[in-house]
């Protein structure tokens, strides 16, 4: 008897699903994203606006803005001009403006937007260059970002539900089975591939204009956050290897 699929009649369900919430953010009359030469630097310097009160029947662009506003008061209409064009940028049609400047955005005011951007908008703002970069490089490097951010944070959420905190490494003897689709287990002490995971990546960036310096930033810190899955491999490497020359200590002194 076959096994139950876990996306029963994928690909074409799961696609079609996946078009139905990439629909676009449609505009009310009169409604329309800034011009392309927008004072940016004017808009670092504006506190955001309050929400206000949402129209009855507002435009999907509006009622979206509206939320956005609600989300990051406090931060500048730079911030919330970002958010709005990362999410016209997600979604299958979009202004024919939206991805000039929000590359344009990041070219002149990218230090500004890193010291002042949320991290879940600094991720998704290097998620969207994957789709929208301006050179085949910055799509290649956003595009594995999204891969690295969209994965760890499926395991990471399904990892606390087994009551382990991201900073806890698992104690307990390896359960005795295989990896799903035959693959080969991870060798602790001397597998790379977290690091041919992060290296290339991180190469990459550290020669890119624009995005370089964005990702740069997410994998210092991600290098930096005591929790995930990297440094939870990490501990548990060193704690392997400390255990060995502790064996071999003490085989040298019985000698």
């Amino acid at each position: 008897m076959a096994s139950a699929l876990t996306y029963p009649g994928a690909p074409e369900t799961m696609i079609a699903l996946w078009e139905k919430r990439r629909g676009r953010l449609g505009f009310a009359e009169g409604e329309a994203l800034p011009a392309p030469d927008v004072d940016l630097a004017s808009l670092a310097r504006t506190p955001a606006a309050p929400p206000g009160r949402l129209a009855n029947g507002a435009s999907a662009h509006a009622s979206k803005a509206h939320a956005l506003r609600e989300e990051l008061q406090g931060l500048s209409e730079l911030a919330v001009l970002h958010a709005v064009l990362v999410s016209h940028l997600r979604k299958r049609r979009q202004p024919r403006v939206a991805a000039p400047l929000f590359l344009r955005m990041w070219a002149e005011e990218g230090p500004t937007l890193m010291a002042e951007l949320p991290l879940r908008w600094l991720i998704s703002a290097a998620i969207t260059f994957g789709q929208h970069g301006a050179t085949p490089g910055q799509r290649l490097l956003g595009s594995e970002l999204n891969v690295l951010f969209s994965l760890m944070k499926l395991y990471e959420f399904e990892r606390l539900h087994s009551g382990q905190t991201p900073d806890a490494p698992f104690r307990r003897k390896r359960a005795d089975a295989s990896l799903p689709m035959g693959m080969e287990p991870f060798a602790l002490a001397s597998g790379g591939l977290d690091i041919n995971l992060l290296a290339p990546m991180w190469q990459r960036a550290e020669k890119m204009p624009v995005l370089g310096p964005l990702a740069c930033d997410l994998l210092e810190r991600l290098n930096a956050d005591p929790g995930g899955v990297f440094r939870r491999i990490g501990v548990m490497r060193a704690e392997q290897a400390a255990k060995r020359a502790a064996k071999r200590i003490g085989k040298a002194t019985e000698t």
